[in-house]
């Protein structure tokens, strides 16, 4: 069984702008959660791959894959996708199959149980894990009550000042299962094992990861400081993977920051040294120190250390409240959930 304490920091962490002031009901049909990936560049035009986009409903990324795996004639290892998306919505995202000496058109025309291909065209490589731009989202959350000048009030915050990066419950694992696998895999090296590779390992080594990420960001939320930067902290650049030490924190960098322009960041565990100095980085190790056997695990793997930030823009929000019923559109980079939007929004379960 998984400590109590890892379960809160990773499943029940605080809110930043108070608790959600409606109930709701998420994912009554597929077609309430529809989410559009959005690659950020087109096919290439020529090359041995066929780029897909896909349709899928009350299907699986993976079942998908597999499917497509069998209709091309390859290992499953050779599809390609940029991210893992729901199965309970209807989304759309791109694949890559090898095509053999068959034109990447051929493909157009297939389906299966749950998914169409929309559009096919020629590529040069197999898409890699998160070569992805972001996703957009369009949501219905049923069953809300609440006055509309509330709603109004909360979403009008989010846009105007983003809401905490935690990684959602979907990485996790169903019932934290993500979790205990970590426990588990601690517990065998304590026993002096060795983990060795199975299957499953990469979202297990992501949840010890993501367990201590959250849990640094919520001790930022619940202090204030998960939207501001200080002396010490390691700045992101909006939208994009570039970092720098802030070394003095003046009023050019906090109007950068309300603008939404860069963001504070927290480490993802791993080897190397930290680029935050002072209290920041006391208070990140602190807060780190109390996960020792998810740290083991990361150890384990000697994965490199990197930085999340910690705060996510909602770009594009909008929504209208009408009967009982929100609809919310809005888009989101690359690696960030939409249930980390959604929880600030509507109390209840987020139907992953």
């Amino acid at each position: 069984m998984i400590p109590a304490h890892w379960r809160s920091a990773a499943l029940e962490p605080p809110f930043a702008w108070g608790g959600p002031p409606a109930p709701g009901r998420l994912r009554e049909t597929p077609e309430d959660f529809i989410v559009d990936e959005l690659l950020g560049f087109e096919a290439a035009g020529a090359g041995p791959h066929a780029l897909l986009h896909v349709r899928k409903r009350g299907a699986n990324t993976e079942w998908v894959s597999r499917e497509l795996a069998r209709v091309a004639g390859c290992k499953a290892f050779e599809v390609g996708f940029a991210g893992l998306k729901d199965r309970n919505a209807v989304t759309t995202q791109y694949f890559t199959v090898p095509r053999g000496k068959r034109p990447a058109a051929e493909f157009a025309s297939v389906s299966g149980e749950g998914y169409e291909v929309l559009s096919a065209a020629e590529h040069q490589r197999k898409l890699p894990r998160g070569a992805l731009a972001g996703n957009r989202f369009e949501i219905t959350v049923r069953g809300v009550g609440c006055a509309a000048a509330a709603l109004d009030e909360r979403i009008a915050a989010i846009r105007a000042g983003g809401v905490p990066n935690y990684f959602g419950p979907q990485r996790f694992g169903r019932d934290a299962g993500n979790l205990a696998s970590v426990w588990r895999a601690a517990e065998r090296l304590a026993a002096g094992e060795r983990l060795g590779r199975f299957h499953d390992q990469g979202f297990m080594l992501s949840a010890a990861r993501s367990l201590v990420f959250n849990a640094i960001l919520a001790e930022r939320v619940a202090a204030g400081t998960w939207n501001r930067l200080a002396a010490g902290d390691v700045a992101n650049l909006d939208g994009r993977g570039s970092v720098f030490a802030v070394d003095a924190a003046d009023d050019a960098l906090a109007a950068r920051a309300a603008a939404l322009e860069i963001h504070p960041t927290a480490p993802l565990v791993g080897e190397g040294a930290s680029l935050a100095t002072g209290r920041v980085l006391a208070a990140e190790e602190a807060v780190a120190a109390r996960f020792p056997e998810a740290l083991a695990v990361v150890r384990a793997e000697r994965m490199n250390s990197e930085r999340r930030a910690l705060r996510i823009r909602v770009a594009d929000l909008q929504h209208v409240y009408d009967d009982g019923a929100l609809r919310l559109r809005f888009a989101l980079g690359a690696g960030s959930f939409a249930t980390t939007v959604l929880r600030e929004i509507i109390a209840g379960d987020t139907g992953e």
